[in-house]
């Protein structure tokens, strides 16, 4: 039996919504419809657009290669602070992200912990490049994906793991196999929600990679020096990011809330 809603909770619900739905009715009536491919087919634009896009699938390819590891060390492995590996590993995800920038450059700026002996040792400067816009990506998004998939390995029924192994099948056969195959949907999750987040990027960004354009300005970047000086364009990059991000919940609606 439903019981009827207190009206305060309507109302209080309401403005929630509208605290949400407003600044994008905002954005969208902004929207300059009849210049809008002229502005999408600038080449600023266009630039920003191209380098938002490699360097967040950049991005994603290297939290996939470390984060799967390490969410099934988190998962899997018991070993002493573990605890404090899963908050170091999420603290990405809470703190500000021209902090997280800040703390790259500091241990990969040309004087920093790691910078300094690789830039004696090989010549490499990896600040203000398009290598430091994918590790910037990659600091920020690495949390989405490892707490998505610690998730997936730790609800996987590992009785399928065990039957592999009794019929013959190798370590690596297994995973190969069996366990990424079982984990699928949450891998997906994860690696969708780390490129939506590497995809907007913004803080960590323009501390440790600069606003070069045509070299590491992003989208995000883009977006922030034509609020000044071309709100038209700005109006339609900001456009193309919000289609991407609900793009991106439509597309795991099924997997977070079960919506049809």
């Amino acid at each position: 039996m439903n019981r009827p809603v207190p009206r305060l909770i309507v109302l209080l619900g309401v403005v929630g919504a509208l605290f949400v739905i407003l600044p994008i009715i905002g954005l969208v009536d902004r929207v300059p419809w009849n210049r809008l491919g002229s502005l999408l087919a600038d080449p600023v634009v266009l630039d920003a657009l191209g380098l938002s896009l490699i360097s967040s699938l950049g991005a994603t390819a290297v939290v996939l290669v470390v984060g799967i590891p390490l969410a099934w060390l988190l998962a899997r492995a018991s070993f002493p602070g573990r605890g404090l590996l899963r908050a170091v590993v999420t603290l990405p995800m809470v703190m500000p992200p021209v902090v997280g920038g800040a703390a790259l450059l500091f241990a990969f700026g040309r004087s920093g912990l790691v910078g300094a002996p690789l830039d004696t040792a090989t010549g490499i400067v990896l600040p203000y490049s398009l290598w430091a816009v994918v590790m910037a990506n990659s600091f920020i998004a690495l949390p989405f994906l490892v707490l998505t998939i610690e998730a997936g390995f730790r609800s996987l029924d590992s009785r399928y793991e065990g039957v592999a192994a009794t019929l013959g099948a190798g370590r690596w056969t297994v995973i190969r196999r069996v366990t990424l195959p079982l984990i699928g949907p949450s891998l997906a999750t994860g690696a969708v929600l780390a490129w939506a987040r590497a995809l907007g990027e913004f803080g960590a960004t323009v501390t440790f990679a600069g606003n070069l354009g045509g070299t590491t300005q992003t989208m995000p970047l883009a977006v922030f020096v034509a609020l000044e000086s071309d709100r038209d364009a700005a109006v339609a990059l900001s456009l193309i990011l919000v289609v991407i991000s609900l793009a991106v919940l439509v597309l795991l609606r099924d997997r977070w809330w079960g919506a049809r």
